[in-house]
């Protein structure tokens, strides 16, 4: 079986609302290189890289879906990166298509909606505000001795606890990837536990300070839901397989 990859680029902004959602600079979100257009296998990455598109033509995959594009800003020189990648693109003939934000806030198929629901807690609202998309979810709360034991099940490699909040947090929000932007929104939401991907340094003392309980789970570790979840509606959708491409990212 194989299906067209106009068809599945069509389907993949119909379910993410791809084209109507403003996100960073940067994210480039839609096909952001076309390859061959017959597609016998998806994929999903995180990240967008040229070790992942030769591990992704390696396994047979024609249609990768991933997290972080080509064209974020990197520390090498850009145009030397953007040249690199693009050369392994066309090596291995893969399409390439990016959904940064909408696969973060996305109600169903979204990394903070599919983190909940794997940690089997309920979203009640959301919250965090960007160019007028909520893209942080609030669950009703567990205890954190219950969702610390959740989160280690979850996370194995990337887990990490800094509990200086309540033991038994009405409220708990969730907000993948790089989450210090809800920091500042906890008070107003009376919430005091964040799971997340990453943190910087100093909030270790503010969450002493402001008596938070944070968990920062890994970045990638936190974003793998949501390309996984698109890709296997693809899957469902065209009858083709799918498959994931890790990286083992440990940050």
């Amino acid at each position: 079986m194989s299906a067209s990859a106009l068809k599945i680029t069509q389907f993949c902004h119909l379910v993410t609302n791809n084209k109507k959602i403003k996100d960073f600079p940067g994210a480039n979100n839609g096909l952001q290189f076309r390859g061959n257009h017959q597609v016998r296998k998806v994929g999903a990455a995180v990240d967008a890289g040229a070790k992942v598109f030769e591990q992704a033509a390696k396994r047979g995959v024609d249609y990768l879906i991933v997290h972080h594009g080509i064209h974020w800003s990197t520390v090498s020189p850009k145009n030397e990166v953007k040249k690199l990648r693009q050369a392994a693109l066309k090596k291995s003939k893969l399409s390439l298509y990016s959904s940064h934000l909408p696969l973060d806030a996305h109600p169903a198929i979204g990394n903070n909606a599919l983190i909940a629901q794997d940690l089997g807690l309920k979203v009640v609202r959301w919250f965090v505000d960007f160019e007028g998309l909520p893209i942080a979810c609030i669950c009703r709360g567990i205890s954190r001795k219950k969702l610390s034991q959740r989160l280690k099940k979850s996370y194995p490699k990337t887990f990490k606890a800094i509990e200086f909040g309540s033991k038994n947090p009405k409220w708990i929000a969730i907000l993948s990837g790089s989450g210090r932007s809800a920091l500042p929104y906890l008070k107003s939401e009376n919430c005091d536990t964040l799971i997340t991907g990453e943190l910087r340094e100093e909030h270790f003392n503010e969450a002493q300070e402001q008596g938070w309980n944070l968990y920062p789970c890994g970045h990638y570790a936190t974003e793998t839901w949501g390309v996984k979840a698109l890709a296997a509606a693809v899957s469902a959708e065209f009858d083709i397989p799918w498959e994931f491409i890790s990286t083992d990212n440990p940050l």
